[in-house]
């Protein structure tokens, strides 16, 4: 069985898509009126020096979000 990749787990300044969002609610609307949704181009550009949240370049903006929302995106290189 493959294992997900999700978003958590991208080295910084490395171009990923996103190919699926694994919450549903607040967290997930969030996630989709930021614009992220299937198919975009997402790249972690900055951690926080103790390592959560992290910020994202998504459509030209910097995006940032917490390591559990991360986790429940799913990516593919």
């Amino acid at each position: 069985m493959e294992e997900n990749n999700t978003l958590d787990k991208v080295e910084l300044n490395q171009e990923v898509k996103i190919k699926n969002i694994n919450c549903a609610g607040n967290i997930k609307r969030r996630i989709l009126d930021l614009g992220m949704i299937e198919g975009t181009k997402i790249k972690p550009v900055f951690k926080s020096p103790i390592g959560d949240p992290t910020a994202y370049e998504v459509r030209g903006s910097l995006i940032s979000l917490r390591e559990e929302e991360s986790k429940k995106i799913e990516i593919e290189f």
